[in-house]
């Protein structure tokens, strides 16, 4: 098992401001990483810097031990790095399935598209009822297993979330959860923005945590859960 993702010393911001500060982390291969920390700590950043939906300041980001810091969003996608973004994004007005293959838009996940949706549609039972049906219609818990079905679809290689349980109900949260759980079983590599820090600890094998836009934590998820700052900052204990 090797490194599939990597930043060392990585800064970004939005016009002159700074929001990531010279952060470092490592994504292993077949593990689940999350990476969390208060409103404004900069994570959805961190995921935007990977994809170079915002341009890197400074630093490296390898993917694959390949330095891919100014590749195109695009050509991320398309190599195996693939954001499953907050909000979810869907094509509303089209089917489960165009969504889907919409997904399968490189040429290596083009050619497997009808054994992916078939994929996708045994870890979500209920997109396969709804295989016809226009997105836009979908509930919220609906779309977000849309949304990263969509991110399956294009076979990653390193699958990145941020924020999925946002503005679910807790019942579709529990279910969101165990089918990341499925994912890391099947040997999947992600990376995890996550504001259910309890879940996202407990599923997780590694664990970084951003405060201003600087890595002030890091470790096994098991041990980083049983810190008290951690405990009374994001657990409520």
């Amino acid at each position: 098992m090797g490194t599939m993702l990597e930043l060392q010393n990585v800064s970004s911001g939005y016009g002159e401001v700074q929001v990531l500060w010279n952060i470092s982390m490592k994504m292993e291969e077949g593990a689940l990483t999350t990476l969390i920390g208060s409103n404004g700590a900069g994570k959805t950043t961190t995921l935007r810097t990977i994809m170079h939906l915002i341009k890197p300041w400074g630093g490296k980001i390898s993917f694959k031990n390949q330095d891919v810091t100014n590749k195109s969003a695009h050509a991320k996608a398309a190599s195996g790095l693939v954001l499953v973004p907050e909000g979810r994004q869907l094509f509303t007005n089209m089917s489960v399935r165009e969504n889907l293959e919409m997904g399968a838009f490189s040429d290596r996940a083009r050619k497997r598209t009808g054994e992916n949706i078939e994929r996708v549609f045994e870890l979500f039972p209920r997109l396969k009822e709804r295989e016809k049906q226009k997105a836009g219609t979908l509930s919220g818990g609906e779309q977000q297993m849309l949304a990263i079905g969509r991110g399956i679809m294009a076979e990653p290689d390193v699958l990145m979330f941020d924020e999925p349980s946002l503005g679910l109900a807790p019942i579709l949260v529990q279910e969101l959860f165990s089918i990341i759980d499925e994912l890391k079983k099947q040997n999947m590599t992600m990376l995890l923005v996550e504001q259910n820090v309890h879940l996202a600890l407990t599923v997780s094998d590694y664990v970084y945590v951003l405060a201003s836009g600087r890595i002030e934590i890091e470790g096994e998820s098991s041990k980083v859960r049983e810190m008290d700052s951690i405990r009374k900052a994001y657990l409520g204990l």
